[in-house]
């Protein structure tokens, strides 16, 4: 009883942001005054399919109805507001958030009954916890524009798929969220818990359970790290050929379709999963291909699975696709005068044939940071960043090529190495990037946001960008994984202000709507989570988010998988 008075306690704090609406229309003199003023504060706002409008400015969904009909329509609406919501069979109540994607969301969360813990208790003994500082770090991803007023009610540390799947036919039986955690170097709210529930932490199921060197793949948990497996192959001389962000595990990698660096040459994490095993919202485990590096066998689940982002399943196992450790490599440097030019080699590169394994762009402030950060004296500049990997000659021989093409458009300063230290310490700049932004702003968060366009139209998307970016009053980097058209931008700003917020926010909707305008995606790799998806039916159609939501509704017909990311929730069916 008493960890259920200290629940209810946190949800009436984590509700309080939301209390200051119900608040309004419980202490009006009048329903119908009431709904008269709130009529004309929506008439007064511009009309909107959605809200959550990235220039920061709050808009609202106006219903088809005519304007007499407003006030009764309010009204009813207060008197409906004014019920005791504990005892809603909704999780949360819509029509308390219209606005998504933003800094916060909140929501009215249904109050779990302590039968479900003692359930959880009896599944994984000491292997769960309600303690609020362990539930506060779960529901507060690092580095991540986007919040949720609430934190998850328990977190679990499944060791075992028997384990995942006990949770959540638990969970399904009980209409419990659940919200799969794996790095949580996730930036968009994957991981945060609008609507409180379970935080499945999958950090304790990191085993390797079958190495096939003569088939080049790995069997894994999810809960393993892309670094560490790399480290337990490289005697073995293979690799992983995907590189996001140090401290992101294959589940989480996954579940986002991530990418990388490399991904220039070898693909996607769609491209190098053969197979997985996923816990669907009801409980049963499905084994989505066979161990063959190819098939043509039924609908491709494996390709389904791999970007719903914990919306459809749990993943619990994991079969990858491995390449063979690069005989020889040569890395490149090199220096331009605009960040046009910059690109402009890039695409030249690519259309030149040479099968280069990264080519990393970053613009003349990301530069300043990393002289601020590692004290160096590197041209503050628009630079590019080459990997040229094969035999030695062949290595040798695409730098050379490069190198023609860098100076037929006006580049400068072409240095390549071949010593691994050397290397090491070059590519050490562009990893340790994020780390050298905050160097500069050292009490400052960042806005961290990618987008993605057809090789062609990559420098006039940069230009673009870097003219507003340039602009604002806020500190703005770009970097861009210049071989396949995916850039991203690091926009800081100090989280006391703000009006500094919004203008992050809008430099986000300019970068995104430029980029769909030269159809291009929201996300290159970062995924959707909360921060993109009111930008999903631009780029998609309704007919695609409709088809979605078809999809969900028959795997996860409660909506407890990892509720509120991806689907807008104006979608119905």
């Amino acid at each position: 009883m008493r960890f259920l008075s200290a629940t209810a306690i946190s949800r009436f704090r984590s509700s309080a942001s939301s209390n200051h609406l119900v608040g309004f229309l419980r202490s009006s003199s009048s329903a119908a005054a009431a709904a008269s003023t709130a009529t004309d504060a929506f008439l007064s706002h511009p009309a909107s399919s959605y809200g959550g409008g990235g220039d920061g400015k709050q808009r609202w969904r106006l219903f088809s109805l005519p304007r007499v009909l407003l006030p009764i329509a309010l009204a009813a609406s207060a008197s409906f507001l004014s019920l005791d919501l504990r005892h809603s069979y909704a999780l949360c109540d819509p029509l308390l958030d219209q606005q998504y994607g933003g800094m916060e969301r909140t929501e009215i969360c249904k109050e779990i009954p302590k039968v479900f813990f003692d359930e959880l208790r009896n599944i994984l003994q000491d292997g769960m916890t309600v303690d609020y500082d362990e539930r506060y770090f779960h529901g507060k991803p690092q580095n991540s524009f986007h919040k949720s007023v609430n934190v998850p009610d328990v977190v679990v540390y499944p060791r075992s798929q028997d384990d995942v799947q006990k949770i959540i036919i638990a969970c399904n039986k009980y209409k419990v969220p659940i919200v799969p955690y794996g790095g949580a170097t996730s930036i968009e709210g994957h991981t945060l818990a609008p609507n409180g529930g379970v935080c499945i932490d999958m950090s304790m199921m990191k085993n390797i359970k079958a190495l096939h060197i003569e088939d080049m793949d790995v069997v894994v948990e999810p809960g393993i790290g892309w670094m560490e497996l790399n480290e337990y192959l490289k005697p073995y001389g293979l690799f992983f050929p995907l590189d996001p962000g140090p401290g992101a595990t294959i589940g989480g990698m996954c579940a986002t379709r991530c990418s990388g660096s490399l991904a220039v040459r070898y693909g996607t994490m769609r491209d190098n999963v053969i197979n997985l095993q996923v816990v669907l919202g009801n409980g049963d485990v499905v084994k989505t291909a066979a161990r063959a590096r190819k098939s043509a066998a039924g609908y491709d689940l494996t390709r389904l699975m791999i970007g719903s982002e914990g919306t459809l399943g749990v993943i619990t196992e994991v079969t990858l696709r491995l390449q063979k450790l690069p005989q020889h490599s040569v890395v490149a440097m090199c220096n331009f005068p605009t960040i046009k030019e910059a690109a402009d080699v890039a695409i030249a590169t690519m259309l030149s044939g040479i099968q280069v394994s990264r080519v990393e762009l970053l613009d003349e402030v990301m530069m300043q940071a990393i002289n601020i950060a590692n004290g160096k004296k590197l041209p503050e500049v628009p630079t590019l960043m080459f990997e040229f990997i094969g035999t030695e000659a062949y290595a040798r021989e695409q730098t050379l090529i490069v190198q023609k093409i860098v100076s037929e458009h006006n580049g400068s300063d072409f240095v390549f190495v071949e010593d691994p230290d050397a290397k090491t310490e070059l590519w050490k700049i562009r990893k340790e990037a994020l780390w050298a932004c905050f160097a500069m702003a050292p009490n400052f968060e960042a806005m961290i946001t990618d987008v993605c366009v057809p090789l062609s139209k990559l420098a006039d998307c940069i230009s673009k960008s870097k003219l507003i970016l340039d602009e604002s009053p806020l500190l703005c980097t770009v970097i861009a994984h210049a071989g396949d058209g995916n850039f991203h931008t690091l926009v800081l700003f100090d989280p006391e202000q703000e009006e500094q917020k919004r203008e992050a926010e809008r430099l986000n909707h300019f970068m995104v709507h430029t980029a769909l305008s030269m159809e291009g995606t929201c996300t290159g790799e970062h995924g959707v989570g909360t921060g993109k998806m009111k930008y999903l039916e631009e780029e998609l159609g309704m007919g695609a988010l409709m088809t979605m939501k078809r999809i969900k509704t028959v795997l996860d017909p409660n909506s407890i998988m990892n509720p509120g990311k991806i689907i807008p929730p104006h979608v119905c069916i």
